[in-house]
């Protein structure tokens, strides 16, 4: 029997590759000669430049850069095997993870380091740029990585205006000419895990504010002066990127990527594309993913709806794992989803499922395999 082994990270509890070596001991336990294929993922969030790199034999550069709150912290971007590729991950620069919870607020988080990233990579003499924007504790529109970039973004005084979402409301002018002509030499992809647009009731703020800290009341500031923004560049570059797809994502870092010349695309596709997932199907019996939540928003470009879409051509059934499971995903199940499972069984706080997380995946992935040994 073939096993194609192909989580996503469960957040905060285990990255991708270690959730991925726990499930595959666990069908070990029940098919010690199954034949395995082991590969982690990502969709565009933390963990997708190492999935990248794994496959291709890249590597590894760091850098000092602008953290989330302004403060210079440590981050990697990765050249991938052919020399030609470089990617940066949003995550490393200016995500969530880098705030602790009591300090988490998209008035003041800033995509700068983001920008540095980039910089860094484009002196690599790349032809191909990919950036994932997952993860972010942002919501500044990408106001930050533009500066950093080399956009002008003054206040009604000339000033440029400073980190966080919360200096968008004062924006008066912007002004692309002095963006790094690198930017124009290469190929950027975007890879995106949310079809999000930049405002509305999608939209960056409202989806994604609170899980950054916003309260309600910060919710709709931040609603107005993002569009504010967005009203600014239109008149500067004729471009509206107010309800583009995947323009919300990353607090609209999206939105900003598209200004440098960015195509917005499937996070997971760009993954699945670069690491030979579909000929890895081949011959597969069943695909074994997961991730910490599944939800309504799993369908929507998240790594376990791109697995299923690929696994379906191949007509592989797909069983999926995660720490918390809520409506919404059910539509997958005529994509070729087969089965999903909650791995928390029993009443418990949330610091405990975090905790117990790789025990828990390895008792239900091991439950769930001695099912299908029995049949």
């Amino acid at each position: 029997m073939k096993f194609v082994i192909a989580p996503d990270s469960f957040k905060d509890s285990m990255p991708a590759a270690e959730a991925a070596n726990v499930m595959k001991d666990a069908v070990l336990r029940v098919f010690p000669d199954a034949e395995l294929v082991v590969q982690p993922l990502g969709d565009g969030g933390e963990g997708t430049m190492e999935s990248l790199v794994s496959a291709s034999g890249g590597s590894f550069r760091e850098v000092r850069v602008t953290g989330p709150l302004g403060d210079k912290i440590a981050a990697q971007y990765a050249l991938l095997g052919d020399g030609k590729t470089a990617v940066v991950e949003l995550a490393r620069a200016s995500g969530l993870q880098l705030v602790p919870p009591d300090r988490r607020n998209p008035y003041l988080a800033t995509t700068y380091g983001t920008g540095e990233l980039i910089l860094a990579a484009l002196s690599q003499n790349i032809q191909r740029l990919i950036v994932t924007i997952g993860g972010s504790a942002t919501n500044d529109a990408g106001a930050g990585m533009l500066q950093a970039l080399g956009a002008e973004i003054t206040d009604a005084v000339g000033k440029p205006i400073g980190f966080g979402g919360g200096c968008l409301g004062e924006v008066a002018s912007i002004d692309f000419s002095q963006l790094d002509s690198r930017l124009s030499s290469v190929s950027i992809q975007v890879a995106c895990d949310v079809t999000n647009p930049l405002i509305g009731l999608r939209g960056a703020s409202r989806v994604f504010g609170p899980q950054k800290g916003a309260t309600s009341d910060m919710i709709e500031q931040l609603e107005n002066i993002v569009t504010h923004f967005a009203d600014i560049v239109a008149n500067a570059t004729g471009l509206s990127v107010h309800h583009i797809s995947g323009a919300g994502a990353a607090g609209g870092t999206g939105a900003a990527l598209l200004l440098c010349g960015g195509m917005l695309t499937s996070g997971i596709d760009i993954v699945l594309d670069t690491v030979g997932f579909d000929q890895q199907l081949s011959r597969a019996d069943y695909v074994l993913t997961g991730e910490g939540r599944i939800d309504n928003q799993t369908p929507d470009g998240k790594v376990i709806a791109g697995i299923v879409k690929r696994a379906k051509a191949e007509s592989v059934p797909v069983i999926a794992f995660a720490g918390s499971v809520k409506p919404g995903y059910e539509r997958l199940y005529k994509e070729g989803l087969l089965s999903v499972h909650s791995i928390t069984s029993y009443p418990c706080t949330l610091d405990e499922a975090l905790k117990e997380g790789k025990i828990n995946l390895a008792r239900t992935v091991e439950n769930t395999m001695r099912l299908l040994a029995a049949h």
